[in-house]
C-alpha cells in the first residue's frame, strides 16, 4: 500500500487591533511544515495588559495573507466557531487548551490540507472599567507610507447600539472640530485630543460619568489636496478601540447613620447623630448632606459647605429643638439637636447627593454641576421620655349587609382613655383588605380615608370618588365613636375592615402633634353574593286578526337580586321560527328610542314603543300587512349605576317568549285598504311606466295591495292623468 502524504504549510501571525492597552503579544514562530495527519499545536501568550488576570484569546484562519478570515475557536464564546469548522471543534479535532491565565494552545489533532495557510489570533482586550468621576485615555496609532505629499485626520467616536455618534474630528488641515453633543464639554476641557509620535493620538476624556459609556472608534483617513482647494479622501480605515465602562457611583457610594446619645433622651438634652459618606472616587464628588426627621429635612448642607436649618414641623424655623449641621473629617458630618421634646423623638436618616463638576463656567459664573448619585442611610430610632395617651379601640359593625347593594355601617369605638392631655383630640383611619379573587390586588391594604386631628377628611386614592359623591361616608358621630357607612355595599367591598385611632395634642409652639396610635382587630364583612336574575313575559294587548289592523304587545320584567335598575329594550321579529331577526325599535335606559334597520322610513309614524310603567313596555305597530306576518319579542337588558353621574353597567339580559301575528288576508271582500292619498299619488308617478300591466297594482313601492282593489287605483291613475287636484277613493 502505498500512502500519499501531503505537506501541510501554516504560517502565524498576530491581529492586534489598535486600542487603550499597550499590550505584548508573541506566537509560536513559523511557517510550520507538517504531514496530512499529523498533530499541529500553537501556542499564544500576551504580557504587559491590564484588566483581570485570565486573559481571553480568538484564533482565525485564512487561506491567503489578505483574504477573509474563518473563526475558528475562542476560549470566550462557544459558538465563535465557523460553521465549516463547528463540528471539527465540537468532536475535539480542533480544540484549544489553556497553559497560563495569559497563555493557550491552538490544537489541530489531525492537520489536513484544508488547514494549510495564515493562522491569526487576537486577545480580547477586557473594556477599561474606571469610577464615575475618573479619568479615561484611549489611544490610537495611525501612520501611513508617505510617497506623495498628503495629509491625516483622525476622527474618535463612541457606539451605542447601532448608533454612532462623533466626537473629536483632528485633521485634515490641523484644526479640531466636535461632534454636537461635545462642543461644550470640549470648549471647557472635558476632552481633549493630545497628539504624540509616530502617529499615536490620544483622547483624554476627564471626568467620566455613565453617560460616557460604550464602544469607542478611531478613524483614520488620508487625504490630498487639489489646487482648487478640494480635499480629495484616498483611503481610510477605522479601528475599535474597545468598550469603555464606568462604575456608577451609586454602586461603591456608602452612607451609614449612628446616634452617639444614649438610646433613651430625656427632654432638654441634646441628640448627637453621626452620618459616615464612603465612595471609590471621593477626591472628584462633592457632597450635599441633609438630615431627615420622619422623612421631612430639618437641616441640610450644600456643596459649598453652607448649612440650611428647617427645625420645625410645620416649615418654619425654630419650633423644634435648635440643630446644627458640621463637617467633622473626611466623609463625616455630625448633626446636633440641643433641648429636645417628645416632638423630636423618631427615626432620623442622613440623605447624601454626590456631585460631579462638569467644568467650566455657566452662564452665571459658577461652575456647572451634574448630580451623580443619592443616597439615604438606615433609620436611626431616636426615643425621648414622655407620658403618651394610651386608650383601647373596637371594631363592630352597626349594619350588615346580606346582599349586595344593601348599605353597610361600621363603627369604630375608643374606651379607656388615658393621658390624653387638655385639649387633646383623637382622629381614624379606615383601611379594608379585599377577599382572595376579588379585585386586581385582593390581599392589599387600601386606605379607605382618614379624619385627622382638626377633623379634616382626606381621602385614600381608590375610594377618593365614593367619598366625595357622598355613596360613602367617614363621620364622628360621638366625640370617641366614628363611623363608616356605604350606601350601597358593593362585592368589591367584601373583605377585613380595621380602624386605626390616633391621638393628637398641642404642642408648646401650637401645632397639632400625632402622640399615639392604636389599632382595632380586623372585622370581616362579607355576605352570600346572588347574582341577578330577569325574566321577560310578552303578551298580545291587541290582535291585528285583519290587514291594517293596529297590533299591540306588552313586555313585563320581573327581576331577583337586582336592585334599582334601567333597561334597555330590542323589539324583535322574525318571519318564521328558523327565520332572519330583525331589530324593529329600541330603547335606552336613558328612555333614547330608535328604528333599527329593519323599519321602513315610510312607515315609522306608525310603530311605538314606550315605557308603560316601572317594569312594564309597550310595543305598538299601526296598519299591519302582509309583510308584518311573523314573530314578536323584547330582548331586555338591565343596567344598573354604582352612584349617580356613573355610565351604566350591564347586569344582566334576558329574552321574552314570541308573540304571533298572523291573518290571511287585507280584509273582506268588500274591503280594500289603501294608503293616504298623498303616498298613492307618490307612487302613482313613481310607478306610472308599469301601470300598464295590471299585475302591479298589487305592490307599490313598499304598499302590499289586494289585487280586487285595482279599479280603484286605476280610477286614481286616470284622474292623475287629467291632472284632477281632488281625488276621494
Amino acid at each position: 500500500m502505498k500512502m500519499d502524504n501531503r505537506l501541510v504549510s501554516l504560517v502565524f501571525g498576530v491581529l492586534m487591533l489598535g486600542g487603550s492597552l499597550a499590550r505584548v503579544v508573541k506566537v509560536s514562530p513559523g511557517p510550520l511544515v507538517r504531514v496530512e495527519g499529523q498533530p499541529v499545536s500553537i501556542r499564544c501568550d500576551v504580557t504587559e495588559y491590564s484588566g483581570p488576570r485570565e486573559q481571553d484569546f480568538e484564533w482565525m484562519v485564512s487561506r491567503a495573507a489578505s483574504g477573509g478570515r474563518l473563526k475558528i475557536i475562542s476560549t470566550f464564546d462557544a459558538g465563535y466557531s465557523h460553521k465549516s469548522l463547528s463540528k471539527r471543534v465540537a468532536s475535539g479535532d480542533i480544540d484549544v487548551a489553556r497553559i497560563e491565565d495569559n497563555e493557550v494552545e491552538l490544537k489541530i489533532a489531525e492537520v489536513k490540507p484544508l488547514d494549510a495557510g495564515f493562522y491569526w489570533v487576537s486577545p480580547l482586550a477586557p473594556p477599561p472599567v474606571v469610577p464615575e468621576g475618573s479619568e479615561v485615555t484611549l489611544s490610537c496609532n495611525v501612520t501611513r507610507e508617505l510617497t506623495h505629499p498628503t495629509y491625516l485626520s483622525v476622527t474618535w467616536s463612541v457606539k451605542r447600539g447601532a448608533a454612532s455618534e462623533d466626537i473629536l474630528i483632528f485633521g485634515p488641515q490641523g484644526d479640531v472640530a466636535t461632534g454636537a453633543k461635545y462642543a461644550r464639554r470640549y470648549a471647557d476641557g472635558g476632552i481633549r485630543l493630545v497628539p504624540g509620535r509616530n502617529g499615536q493620538f490620544e483622547l483624554v476624556i476627564s471626568k467620566v460619568t455613565t453617560s460616557d459609556e460604550g464602544l469607542y472608534e478611531c478613524n483614520g483617513t488620508e487625504w490630498t489636496h487639489e489646487n482648487g482647494g478640494k480635499w480629495i479622501k484616498i483611503v481610510e480605515s477605522k479601528r475599535e478601540m474597545g468598550a469603555v465602562a464606568v462604575t456608577p457611583t451609586g454602586q461603591s457610594l456608602s452612607v451609614t447613620a449612628s446616634s452617639s446619645s444614649p438610646p433613651l433622651l430625656s427632654p432638654g438634652e441634646t441628640l448627637t447623630l453621626l452620618c459616615s459618606v464612603a465612595a471609590d472616587n471621593m477626591a472628584v464628588l462633592a457632597m450635599e448632606v441633609a438630615w431627615l426627621a420622619g422623612g421631612r429635612d430639618i437641616v441640610a448642607m450644600d456643596r459649598s459647605g453652607v448649612v440650611i436649618s428647617n427645625t420645625s414641623s410645620g416649615g418654619a424655623p425654630g419650633k423644634r429643638a435648635a440643630a446644627s449641621l458640621e463637617r467633622t473629617g473626611a466623609g463625616e458630618y455630625r448633626l446636633a439637636l440641643r433641648g429636645v421634646t417628645g416632638e423630636d423623638a423618631g427615626p432620623y436618616a442622613c440623605r447624601v447627593r454626590a456631585f460631579i463638576e462638569k467644568g467650566g463656567r455657566s452662564s452665571g459664573g459658577g461652575a456647572r454641576w451634574h448630580m451623580v448619585a443619592e443616597k439615604t442611610s438606615g433609620p436611626v430610632t431616636v426615643k425621648v421620655a414622655q407620658s403618651k395617651p394610651s386608650f383601647t379601640v373596637t371594631l363592630e359593625a352597626a349594619l350588615n349587609p346580606e346582599a349586595t347593594a344593601e348599605p353597610t355601617e361600621l363603627a369604630c369605638h375608643v374606651t379607656n382613655i388615658t393621658h390624653l392631655p387638655l385639649g387633646g383630640r383623637l382622629g381614624v383611619t379606615w383601611e379594608h383588605t379585599t377577599l382572595p379573587g376579588i379585585g386586581n390586588d385582593p390581599q392589599t391594604s387600601n386606605p379607605i380615608g382618614s379624619l385627622d386631628g382638626h377633623g379634616n377628611l382626606l381621602p385614600g386614592a381608590m375610594y377618593s370618588d365614593r367619598l366625595k359623591a357622598g355613596v360613602m361616608t367617614l363621620t364622628r358621630v360621638q366625640p370617641h365613636t366614628f363611623k363608616l357607612r356605604f350606601l350601597r355595599t358593593q362585592e368589591i367591598d367584601m373583605g377585613q375592615y380595621l380602624c386605626s385611632v390616633s391621638s393628637w395634642s398641642v404642642s408648646g409652639q401650637g401645632d397639632m402633634v400625632n402622640t399615639a396610635v392604636h389599632q382595632s382587630s380586623q372585622l370581616a364583612v362579607r355576605w352570600d353574593t346572588k347574582h341577578p336574575t330577569l325574566n321577560v313575559v310578552a303578551k298580545r294587548v291587541r290582535e291585528a286578526s285583519v290587514g291594517g289592523a293596529t297590533f299591540e304587545m306588552s313586555c313585563t320584567v320581573a327581576t331577583g337580586n337586582l336592585g334599582e335598575a334601567g333597561y334597555s329594550v330590542l323589539v324583535q321579529s322574525q318571519d318564521s321560527l328558523e327565520g332572519n331577526v330583525r331589530t324593529i325599535m329600541t330603547l335606552s335606559p336613558d328612555n333614547v328610542l330608535q328604528h333599527g334597520g329593519a323599519t321602513d322610513p315610510n312607515r315609522r309614524d306608525g310603530l311605538v314603543l314606550t315605557k308603560s310603567g316601572p317594569a312594564e313596555f309597550r310595543f305598538r305597530l299601526a296598519g299591519v300587512q302582509l309583510s308584518d306576518r311573523g314573530f314578536y319579542w323584547c330582548d331586555i337588558t338591565a343596567w344598573t349605576k354604582q352612584q349617580a353621574g356613573q355610565a351604566w353597567t350591564r347586569a344582566t339580559s334576558a329574552e321574552s317568549n314570541k308573540v304571533k301575528i298572523d291573518f290571511q288576508e287585507n280584509g273582506g271582500s268588500n274591503v280594500c285598504v289603501c294608503p293616504p292619498v298623498h303616498t298613492l299619488f307618490n307612487r302613482v308617478s313613481d310607478h306610472l311606466s308599469t301601470f300598464p300591466y295590471v299585475k302591479t297594482f298589487t305592490h307599490l313601492g313598499s304598499v302590499q295591495l289586494k289585487a280586487k282593489c285595482w279599479w280603484k287605483y286605476l280610477l286614481i291613475l286616470v284622474r292623475f292623468v287629467n291632472n284632477v287636484a281632488f281625488i276621494t277613493i
